[in-house]
């Protein structure tokens, strides 16, 4: 009877497993994350930080950043079994606005980000955080 449990629980497991919703990307693909300052200078001197950013998840802080203007801040993911993986961001623009933002949502980004090389491609604007699915259209998804 033991030998019947061991043999049957992997299996019963495997067998469910096998007919949850799967997406292609879950769990094998890594996802790029790319934020970009394209603020303007205004009166900041070329080669001074304006853009201040920090970036995390529920179990990884990637840190926060100092950027110069064209300065790109990128990690790497993976979506979790449950896809629940969420990275957000702090954005401070030097002296002007704040702004917080997803930068990665597992059920939102999962086919979205697949377009262009699995990445995720934000631009930090006068206006807003816009966001590209191909790196040429971009939509201001996080108005200032």
């Amino acid at each position: 009877m033991g030998n019947l449990k061991s043999v049957a629980l992997p299996l019963l497991l495997a067998a469910s497993i096998m007919h949850l919703p799967f997406s292609e990307s879950l769990w094998f693909f890594n996802y790029h994350i790319h934020v970009t300052n394209d603020l303007p200078l205004l009166n900041s001197p070329p080669g001074k930080p304006n853009l201040f950013l920090g970036c995390k998840s529920k179990n990884k802080d990637i840190g926060e950043r100092a950027m110069v203007k064209g300065q790109d801040y990128t990690w790497d993911t993976k979506i979790n079994f449950a896809q629940t993986t969420l990275f957000f961001c702090n954005a401070r623009w030097e002296g002007r606005k704040r702004r917080s933002f997803d930068a990665f949502v597992a059920n939102r980004d999962d086919r979205r980000c697949s377009v262009y090389h699995m990445s995720c491609m934000w631009s930090v604007r006068e206006d807003g955080i816009y966001f590209s699915p191909n790196n040429a259209s971009w939509f201001n998804e996080y108005p200032w």
